[in-house]
């Protein structure tokens, strides 16, 4: 039997290009910290989310010689059994489409040495997956080759609007420090909520749990057994009987601001899953709302242990404009 010298952080056992070995790798101090499903997606370039959840749940994955939760953070030093995977060969994955690409980089809203901040259009997913082979992160990977891009949080599939990249590892590793903080970063949403609102800002102050549907598909309720969870909605204007409202979250849980409007009876406009197919259906006819109206418009927050400030804004989607003025 022949050994071999262990690996340096951060790097893999010897392996084939298509990952079909087991390999070991060391989590270098910087990754310390990040999340088990995060740090294999890093580590397994093309993989699914979904693959990488199984290969945890089946325990094929080790740390430090032990089965592990796909959330658990890791620490510096840790060692990460990965199993072998076979993943499609660069050629395989066909590229973006062009017209993808030239949409992404016209949605560009601010970039600097540090991050690049994305007004993120409805129906495009976070990052690929199930049955997406193009999010916005592997997009934005293909018109950026040779540059490293991480996304630092994620918005719903069907949500517009601002979507932060860290372009390096020191701002990434800050930004996810700062949405564990509370009041790092602020968060506003606008949305149209059906029916008429109170005046004034309305707190929901309601505890959110994950299940999951018959087929796997992730619902969400209030349940006392959920992680707290805190949105404050304000009413900017009525429009059509239906309320337009900033939404300010101190929390960024799972579908958080849909299913806390449901929740008090104001669900989000256009929304399939938490919505009223009623109210759907006759804004649809007369208002032409296609799709949910839920925009992320800005984040504020400082780098830098709060010497660099930043404000970002993305504008509300044209087509979203097009509905309140119907609204009228």
């Amino acid at each position: 039997m022949t050994h071999s010298a262990p690996p340096k952080a951060g790097q893999a056992a010897p392996s084939s290009a298509d990952d079909r070995q087991v390999r070991t790798v060391r989590v270098p101090d910087d990754r310390a910290g990040q999340r088990l499903d995060n740090f294999l997606l890093g580590q397994l370039k093309g993989a699914p989310r979904s693959l990488v959840y199984k290969l945890v749940r089946s325990g094929q994955v080790r740390v430090n010689g032990g089965r592990a939760k796909a959330e658990r953070k890791l620490e510096g030093g840790d060692e990460v059994r990965i199993p072998p995977v076979r993943l499609a060969e660069a050629g395989e994955r066909p590229a973006p489409p062009k017209s993808l690409l030239a949409a992404l980089e016209a949605a560009i809203v601010f970039e600097d040495a540090r991050l690049l901040a994305l007004n993120k259009p409805s129906g495009l997913a976070s990052h690929g997956g199930s049955g997406i082979s193009h999010g916005a992160i592997e997009s934005l990977r293909a018109l950026r080759p040779g540059q490293t891009l991480e996304l630092v949080h994620r918005l719903d599939r069907d949500t517009s609007g601002l979507l932060v990249v860290a372009k390096k590892r020191s701002a990434l590793t800050e930004l996810q420090a700062l949405m564990r903080e509370e009041g790092g970063i602020s968060k506003r949403y606008l949305a149209l909520l059906a029916g008429r609102m109170p005046d004034g800002v309305m707190t929901v102050d309601a505890p959110l749990h994950i299940g999951l549907r018959q087929g796997g598909e992730r619902h969400v309720q209030v349940n006392p057994a959920g992680k707290p969870s805190l949105s404050h909605f304000k009413v900017l204007e009525r429009r059509g009987g239906q309320s337009y409202c900033e939404v300010r979250i101190e929390t960024g849980r799972t579908h958080q601001i849909r299913v806390h409007a449901q929740h008090i009876g104001h669900p989000v406009a256009g929304d399939d899953k938490y919505g009223d197919p009623e109210v759907n259906k006759r804004l649809r006819e007369q208002a032409g709302l296609k799709r949910l109206f839920l925009h992320a418009s800005t984040l504020e927050f400082a780098l830098d242990g709060g010497k660099a400030p930043y404000l970002l804004n993305a504008p509300l989607a044209p087509e979203l404009i097009d509905v309140l003025d119907r609204l009228k």
